[in-house]
């Protein structure tokens, strides 16, 4: 079992920054792809970013591409989403997910957070 606590969350106006954390409990997270998944008020969860246990390998959803970054510390088992340019379309609780294996699909992953509300004003 994996248990994944997201920090980071808050309030921004358009066009700030935040920067998301996701603390895995296991001393094996670099064995675990991780995706940042996103679900706004009434709209279905979606794919924001993923990467896969080394780090080397990243996917990102086309809106986000070019604002927000994934990366991963193994050392500290921790992943991060680093989130530029906000819009208030951003707006949605963040969740962070482990899995064994690197893709865009919620099912894909097995183990989830409780997720983080970033709210962005215009």
């Amino acid at each position: 079992q994996v248990q994944l606590v997201e920090t980071g969350g808050g309030l921004v106006q358009a066009g700030g920054s935040l920067r998301l954390s996701c603390a895995a409990s296991t001393r094996t997270a670099s064995t675990y792809a991780m995706g940042w998944f996103r679900q706004a008020p009434g709209k279905e969860r979606e794919f924001v970013a993923a990467i896969n246990g080394n780090g080397e390998n990243t996917y990102a959803e086309d809106s986000v591409k070019g604002r927000f970054t994934i990366s991963r510390d193994n050392a500290k088992n921790t992943v991060y989403l680093q989130m530029n340019s906000l819009k208030p379309e951003d707006t949605a609780v963040y969740y962070c997910a482990a899995g064994r294996v690197l893709g865009t699909g919620g099912t894909q992953y097995r183990f989830w957070g409780q997720g983080t509300q970033v709210t962005v004003s215009s």
